[in-house]
């Protein structure tokens, strides 16, 4: 009897050690965005906030480890690293086996395996020129055979899915076998995307793509599931109770980790059973809800800084006389002011539209946005690969430079004359206006004002235009707006991800400016080949030479991220390259 009894224990152990983790929904966390969420189809969405709502529901291949600096690359879905081969031209990758598709009316309301099949197939969907993903340049020029098949969709109207493609290959249920046109040293950078978050067919063929419902019904193999969403208003995550869980066991490497280590090594995560995302456009909204203990994080943005953070960056007493914590570091980012290169008055590369751009670019004061919109939280952004990212050059000095003076001397000299009530013309006699987007909300205003401000000093009238996150970054990608303040944050921590942003093929995709400069082009194509080093490097330096030339913008800043921490919440670290990471952190017991 006592041996039949030990059989049971173990037995009953084992089922246990396979089953999935069930996080406990009496603890919540309580986050917010300051814009409006897009929709949470992974191919589809071009937006930080949706892509932290994809990153919970979804995985990737690979993805980070949530401590390392810099950023390190982990097995996500996969069982491992890549086996490369081939001169760098071959990855082979094994999935790991056991991982559930959350049951849902596309597989009869039960669960599904993930399979090599539904790699192959999420990722070519980003090449489906019927999707218009924004982040199809991620995979174009990539794999053998793909750009053949998005050329013969964009012929017939309808991608084959079912075709086979050399460079996708699902060898068998759980391996694949990617084969390159070219050594590719990003490649496991681009596979832990969200925007190739593994998705099932069945998903998107039973939700549809074409009205939009797909990005409304997220079925992923994720920590989380989407239980509630009011769209600009509400989104509510809770824990997928068929996850497989993992167990936390990050090592440290930077100060200030050995406290959260001890909080949180060998938990099963996730332990948060519910996330509530409110959606909070106006600043002083935001940070009276987290004052009230409504919310559990948040980014003091440039605006509120001061209420949290002293002029040397560091929390003020009275707050760290609570318990809330101050995580702060500058983003991987860029902001930059972008002028439409294909708009008739403004781009092109004849030299008259080159000096208008250049003298617009010079006519603003990036320091003043430092200090005045952004209340000194972020650096001004000289080149166009960020600090924290490979390819970054600290000593870079741009030769585009504060100097209305000199503006106002290039639009004289080209033409664009002033009238007698001091405002300029274009070359054929007509008022001149340029249009500037933003959103209304409370920083965006300011910086509305502040290159109006700009603009009058130069004679130059600024029309306004205003309009919802979302909706602006629908026209961007249509390439129809004539100029926008846009930002890019990292999607992966290597100098390419920027300079990628100027390649005039990534125009109606990452390219706002839809820029083409051939020299550019040509450069950026040859750095596509090397390793990160001297030799890319190189090349780097003399794209930005070339940009600068030409001014399809004006670099501005990189903002420093000052997230707030709530003292119940514990665990927590922003990572510089993932969107979201509400399944590392847990809720002290007892709080409210």
């Amino acid at each position: 009897m006592m041996a039949m009894t030990r059989i049971l224990c173990v037995l009953l152990a084992c089922c246990l050690a396979g089953a999935a983790h069930a996080a406990d929904p009496r603890k919540v966390i309580r986050d917010v965005f300051p814009v409006a969420e897009t929709g949470f189809d992974p191919a589809a969405v071009h937006d930080l906030y949706s892509a932290g709502i994809v990153r919970g529901i979804f995985e990737t291949l690979y993805t980070y480890d949530y401590l390392a600096r810099p950023a390190k690359i982990v097995p996500g879905v996969a069982d491992g690293m890549p086996q490369v081969t081939g001169d760098g031209k071959v990855y082979t990758i094994k999935l790991a086996k056991g991982i559930h598709f959350q049951p849902d009316a596309a597989f009869g309301g039960k669960k599904r395996e993930l399979t090599a099949e539904d790699v192959v197939y999420s990722y070519k969907r980003l090449a489906d020129p019927k999707l218009r993903s924004p982040y199809s340049f991620l995979v174009e020029g990539k794999f053998i055979g793909l750009d053949e098949e998005t050329a013969a969709a964009k012929k017939s109207g309808k991608f084959d899915y079912d075709k086979k493609i050399a460079g996708l290959e699902a060898v068998d249920r759980y391996t694949l076998r990617f084969r390159l046109k070219d050594t590719d040293y990003n490649l496991p950078y681009v596979m832990a995307h969200e925007s190739l978050a593994v998705v099932a067919r069945e998903v998107v063929q039973k939700y549809g793509e074409s009205d939009g419902r797909v990005m409304s019904n997220p079925v992923g193999t994720g920590p989380y599931k989407l239980a509630q969403w009011v769209r600009s208003s509400k989104i509510v995550l809770e824990a997928n109770p068929d996850y497989r869980g993992f167990v936390w066991s990050f090592a440290p490497s930077q100060p200030g980790d050995d406290k959260l280590v001890a909080q949180m090594k060998g938990k099963k995560m996730p332990q948060v059973g519910r996330v509530e995302i409110s959606i909070m456009e106006e600043d002083q909204a935001r940070w009276l809800a987290f004052q009230g203990g409504e919310l559990d994080l948040m980014n003091m943005e440039g605006p509120l800084a001061p209420n949290a953070i002293r002029p040397d960056g560091k929390l003020k007493p009275e707050l760290a006389a609570k318990g809330i914590r101050l995580d702060r570091y500058v983003e991987p980012e860029i902001r930059y002011i972008y002028w439409n290169m294909l708009d008739p008055k403004v781009g092109g590369l004849a030299k008259e539209k080159v000096a208008l751009r250049r003298a617009l670019a010079m006519s603003y004061d990036v320091n003043e946005e430092i200090r005045v919109v952004l209340n000194g939280q972020a650096v001004e952004a000289a080149y166009p690969i960020p600090p924290g990212v490979v390819g970054h050059e600290p000593n870079w000095k741009s030769t585009i430079k504060y100097d209305p003076a000199g503006a106002n001397a290039l639009l004289d000299k080209f033409g664009y004359k002033r009238g007698a009530d001091g405002w300029r013309t274009w070359p054929d006699g007509t008022p001149m206006r340029i249009v500037y987007a933003s959103r209304p909300d409370t920083q965006h205003r300011q910086l509305e004002e502040l290159v109006k401000k700009s603009y009058d000093a130069i004679g130059v009238r600024m029309e306004p235009q205003k309009d919802k996150f979302p909706e602006l970054l629908k026209l961007e990608k249509q390439c129809k707006l004539l100029s926008r303040e846009a930002a890019w944050i990292a999607d992966y921590p290597d100098g390419d991800n920027f300079m990628q942003l100027f390649y005039g093929p990534n125009s109606y995709q990452s390219n706002n400016a839809c820029v083409t400069i051939p020299e550019y082009d040509e450069l950026y194509k040859k750095s596509t080949r090397l390793p990160p080093g001297p030799e890319r490097d190189k090349l780097y330096q003399e794209m930005t030479r070339i940009l600068e030339a030409y001014a399809p913008h004006r670099m501005t800043v990189s903002r420093y991220r000052n997230q707030l921490v709530q003292p119940r919440v514990e665990g927590y670290r922003k990572h510089p390259i993932l969107t979201s990471t509400w399944q590392y952190i847990d809720v002290a017991t007892g709080s409210n």
